[in-house]
C-alpha cells in the first residue's frame, strides 16, 4: 500500500488547511497562508544605494587591491635581482627557483589569513577588518624594503625576507574577500558587474604600476645599481600608499547589507534567518553548510589564478629566460598588454550584468584552453609582433575572467559568512594553485625540457575551470543571497515592491 499522505496544515499548524474555497470565503485568511509560504517584501527591506557613496566604496577598495598586487608585483618583477641579492649562488636557476620559493611561501598563510579575517569581518564589519589588512601590507612590504643583503648579514637576510613576506600573505588572506564583499554589498544588483570590474581594475594598476617602476629603475639604474640598492625603491613606496588606502577605508560607512544584518532589519524567511544569525563567524558551519559552494569556488578560484598568476606575474621571467629578452623589454611588452586590458575590462564587468556571469566566465575559459598553445607557439617565435599577438590572446581570455570574477564569488555565499566563505574559499585555491605557479612551472620547464609547459599547465587550469563554471548557478541582477534587494531609485523600489506583492484576486 502506498504511504498515507499527511494532510497539509493551517497557518496556525493546527488542522488541516483551508481548501481553495474556504480561503475565497475568508480573505483575512488567504493573506495570511500568503504571508507564511512567500514572505511580503517591504520598502524598509529594500536598499537604495547612494551613487556618491557606492564610487567612495569603490575607490578605497580598489586601491587596496591596487596596493596589494603591486607589492605582490614588484617582487615578481624583482625575482631575479632577489635572487642574487638574498639566495647567492653560482647556478641562475638555483637562484631563481629561491627567489620563487620564497615568493610561493607567502601563500602558504594566505588560508590563515583567511581563516581569521573573514569570520573576524562578518563579525566586525568589513570596514574595520579591510583597514588592518592594508596596515600590515604595507608594514611588510615596506620592511621587506630595509633588509640588509646577504653580503651584509648571511642567514639573517633571506630568513628575514621570509618572515615579511608570511606576513604580506597573512594580511593579504583577509584582502581579496573583504574588498570584493565590500564592494558587492556597496552595489545596486543590476550594476554589480560594472561595480566589482573596477576591483580587478585595481588588479591590473597596481601590476602596470609595479612594472612600469620596475622597468623605469633598471633602465635608469642599470642591473648593477638595482642590485645594490634600486631594489628596494618599489618596496619603499608601500609605505605612503598604505596611508592613503587606510585613510580612505577609514572614512567609509559599513556596507548597507552588514549594517542591516547586524541590526536585524533583513526581512527574509524564517529559515534563512535561523541559519543567518547563528552561522556569523563559525568556521565549522562554513565547511559543514556551504562546503559544496566552496568546493566550486575554490576551482573556479584555482583556474583563474593560474592563468592570472601565469601572464602578469610568471610571463617577463620566461621572456627573459628562456627567450632571453632583456628583462626591460619583456616587462614593457607586459605594460603594454595590461594596458590593454584596463581599457576593456569595465565593458567586460558592464557586459556580464547584462548576459551574466556564466556565460562571460565560460567565454574567458575556453579561450585559455583553446589559445593557449598557439598564444605560446607565437611568442616562442622571439619577435617582437608575434610576442605581443601570443601575449594579447592570452591577454583577452584573462580580461573575461578579471572583469566578472569579483562580482559572481561574493554573490556564491549568504551575507551573514560571505566574508568568510569567500576568504576561505579564495585564499586556500590561491594558496595550493595561484602562488605557486611561477615555480611550478619553472620546474616543470627544467625537468622536462620543453619550454611549452606554461600553455599545458593553463590549459590544464582551464578546463576544470569549465567545469566548475558549469556547475555554479548564474546571479547576475539578482539580489545577493542573505540580502534584500539593493536598487539605484526610489522609483525602482517602489515598482519591485509592486512587482513582488500583486494584489490578491479573489
Amino acid at each position: 500500500m502506498p504511504p498515507k499522505r499527511r494532510p497539509a496544515t493551517s497557518p496556525t499548524g493546527h488542522g488541516p488547511a483551508p481548501d481553495s474555497a474556504a480561503l475565497r470565503r475568508h480573505p483575512t485568511l488567504f493573506r495570511a497562508v500568503r504571508r507564511r509560504q512567500n514572505p511580503r517584501l517591504r520598502r524598509s527591506d529594500i536598499t537604495v544605494t547612494d551613487e556618491r557613496a557606492v564610487r567612495r566604496a569603490v575607490k578605497a577598495a580598489c586601491l587596496g587591491n591596487a596596493m596589494e598586487w603591486f607589492d605582490f608585483g614588484i617582487y615578481s618583477y624583482l625575482a631575479a635581482t632577489i635572487g642574487r641579492v638574498f639566495f647567492p649562488s653560482g647556478n641562475d636557476t638555483a637562484q631563481l627557483l629561491s627567489s620563487f620559493a620564497t615568493f610561493a611561501v607567502a601563500f602558504l598563510v594566505r588560508p590563515l589569513g583567511g581563516m581569521v579575517f573573514g569570520p573576524m569581518g562578518d563579525k566586525l564589519g568589513r570596514k574595520r577588518v579591510l583597514a588592518l589588512t592594508m596596515i600590515l601590507m604595507a608594514i611588510g612590504t615596506a620592511a621587506i624594503g630595509l633588509i640588509p643583503s646577504y653580503d651584509a648579514i648571511g642567514f639573517w637576510s633571506p630568513a628575514l625576507l621570509i618572515l615579511f613576506r608570511l606576513l604580506q600573505g597573512f594580511s593579504t588572506g583577509g584582502e581579496y574577500g573583504g574588498a570584493s564583499t565590500f564592494i558587492a554589498e556597496y552595489a545596486p544588483d543590476k550594476r554589480r558587474g560594472w561595480f566589482g570590474s573596477f576591483l580587478e581594475l585595481g588588479t591590473l594598476a597596481g601590476y602596470t604600476g609595479a612594472a612600469g617602476l620596475v622597468t623605469v629603475l633598471t633602465a635608469w639604474l642599470g642591473t648593477g645599481t638595482m642590485d645594490d640598492w634600486g631594489w628596494r625603491v618599489p618596496f619603499l613606496l608601500a609605505a605612503p600608499l598604505g596611508v592613503i588606502g587606510i585613510y580612505l577605508r577609514l572614512r567609509l560607512d559599513d556596507t548597507p547589507a552588514f549594517l542591516k544584518l547586524e541590526k536585524g532589519s533583513v526581512h527574509v524567511s524564517e529559515a534563512a534567518d535561523r541559519v543567518e544569525t547563528t552561522a556569523r563567524g563559525d568556521l565549522a558551519r562554513i565547511f559543514r553548510q556551504h562546503w559544496r559552494t566552496l568546493v566550486v569556488c575554490i576551482a573556479l578560484v584555482g583556474a583563474y589564478n593560474i592563468t592570472d598568476y601565469m601572464l602578469l606575474s610568471y610571463m617577463p621571467t620566461y621572456l627573459s629566460d628562456e627567450l632571453h629578452y632583456t628583462e626591460t623589454h619583456g616587462l614593457l611588452i607586459l605594460v603594454a598588454t595590461m594596458v590593454v586590458l584596463m581599457l576593456i575590462i569595465n565593458q567586460v564587468g558592464r557586459l556580464s550584468d547584462r548576459v551574466g556571469r556564466r556565460p562571460v566566465l565560460m567565454t574567458g575559459m575556453l579561450g585559455f584552453l583553446v589559445l593557449s598553445a598557439p598564444a605560446f607557439l607565437l611568442v616562442r617565435q622571439g619577435s617582437l609582433p608575434a610576442v605581443a599577438a601570443g601575449m594579447l590572446m592570452l591577454g583577452l581570455s584573462l580580461v573575461c575572467l578579471l572583469g566578472t570574477m569579483s562580482a559572481a564569488l561574493p554573490a556564491m555565499f549568504p551575507t551573514s559568512v560571505r566574508y568568510g566563505s569567500l576568504s576561505v574559499g579564495y585564499n586556500l585555491s590561491t594558496s595550493l594553485f595561484g602562488g605557486t605557479t611561477p615555480l611550478v612551472v619553472t620546474a616543470l620547464i627544467g625537468a622536462t625540457g620543453s619550454e611549452m609547459m606554461p600553455a599545458y599547465y593553463a590549459m590544464a587550469a582551464a578546463a576544470v575551470g569549465v567545469v566548475a563554471v558549469a556547475c555554479m548557478k548564474e546571479t547576475a541582477r539578482r539580489p545577493l543571497a542573505g540580502s534584500p534587494p539593493s536598487v539605484q531609485s526610489e522609483e525602482e523600489a517602489t515598482a519591485l515592491v509592486e512587482a513582488e506583492n500583486p494584489a490578491p484576486r479573489f
